[in-house]
């Protein structure tokens, strides 16, 4: 199933389900602070980073947790939203920023302890109409500027419902942040401002971005239909580059040696020339990859929904099947320690050996 129609169909039936929902009054979960659970930890967590030595997992309803040692335990962060998180990033022990549903952007500063509220999806589309609207008085024979300010109309007519569905950071002032419909913002002051980039992308037909990740010294992109991104960081645009697959991918991993794309239904598609050229990775798995990571002795790790984690030893060109987990579905894995892998899905967080 595609991972971020999973996420709105996991929300929608809990909100039916609900014995108090109809009763109950509404308020808006970008109002409502995330509330404190003690089982949190086994609740569904679908994004994982790690800060200096800390781990960080964020998910549902706004929880965020974090643990220095995952043997003893998670605690729960202080969050001023009830959203759904769904990614996570620190480019510094310190510095972090989560996103998900509802437009939501959120910062911290203490290492994942607090977080502070950045940008929502009440205020994106002002920005995209804005951004694009002064583009549009200073060169008015540019035609992309008309579509750019209607797009941003578009989002404020209807609401705060466009998630962000991942964000990266190369350090403590410069980053980026996409998610459904080409959306996809840049911040050069540590989000205090957010610029769109929506113009910056050969994504013409609006796909979803998935996942955005440097591999190596290269910036991918990657998103439905065998979209993968690459920046060119001369020209500040985000160029298509070919591929044969045309299913969705939902994560690129790897690092100064290969590239790996990997996405539905165990599809992978393996780069070694910076993402000129892909080729497809048997993985003899039918199970859609939500995760990839690479250990510190170079061995690629896949993480599919079902559970599987594969390993490769020889530079992405071939996996082995190593566990399989009833963890129900797994959405992230993350090296908490050189030799542990801490995975998230709908049953919280788990550590697995990998020795």
């Amino acid at each position: 199933m595609n991972i971020y129609k999973w996420m709105q169909f996991t929300v929608l039936a809990t909100v039916l389900t609900s014995p108090f929902s109809a009763a109950a009054e509404f308020v808006d979960v970008l109002d409502s602070p995330a509330q404190a659970s003690k089982l949190a930890h086994h609740n569904m967590l679908i994004g994982l980073a790690q800060a200096g030595e800390r781990m960080v997992a964020v998910g549902q309803r706004g929880h965020i947790l974090y643990s220095d040692d995952i043997e003893q335990g998670w605690q729960q962060a202080r969050v001023p939203v009830s959203s759904d998180l769904v990614a996570v990033h620190f480019p510094t022990a310190q510095q972090g920023w989560a996103v998900g549903h509802d437009g939501v952007v959120l910062h911290s500063s203490d290492g994942g302890h607090s977080w502070a509220r950045q940008l929502d999806g009440r205020q994106v589309g002002t920005l995209v109409r804005d951004h694009y609207q002064a583009l549009a008085d200073q060169d008015p024979s540019d035609e992309r500027w008309a579509g750019l300010v209607a797009e941003g109309e578009r989002l404020i007519d209807e609401g705060a419902d466009k998630p962000f569905l991942d964000v990266w950071f190369a350090n403590e002032q410069v980053g980026y942040i996409v998610g459904a419909f080409n959306l996809i913002f840049r911040t050069t002051d540590g989000g205090q401002n957010w610029i769109p980039w929506l113009e910056r992308t050969d994504n013409h037909e609006a796909f979803n971005l998935y996942a955005i990740n440097r591999v190596g010294n290269e910036l991918f992109i990657v998103g439905e239909q065998g979209l993968i991104l690459k920046l060119d960081p001369v020209a500040e645009h985000f160029t298509a580059t070919s591929t044969p697959y045309r299913g969705t991918f939902f994560g690129i991993t790897g690092d100064s040696r290969v590239a790996l794309a990997f996405g539905l239904r165990g599809n992978a598609y393996r780069s070694v020339d910076g993402g000129a050229n892909w080729k497809p990775v048997d993985l003899s798995l039918n199970s859609s990859i939500t995760s990839g990571t690479v250990a510190a002795d170079g061995r690629v790790i896949l993480v599919s929904q079902g559970g599987h984690v594969l390993v490769s030893q020889d530079n992405a060109a071939s996996f082995q099947l190593l566990a399989r987990h009833s963890l129900g579905i797994v959405a992230a894995a993350r090296f908490s320690k050189p030799d542990v892998l801490t995975m998230a899905g709908t049953r919280g967080v788990r550590a697995f050996p990998m020795q």
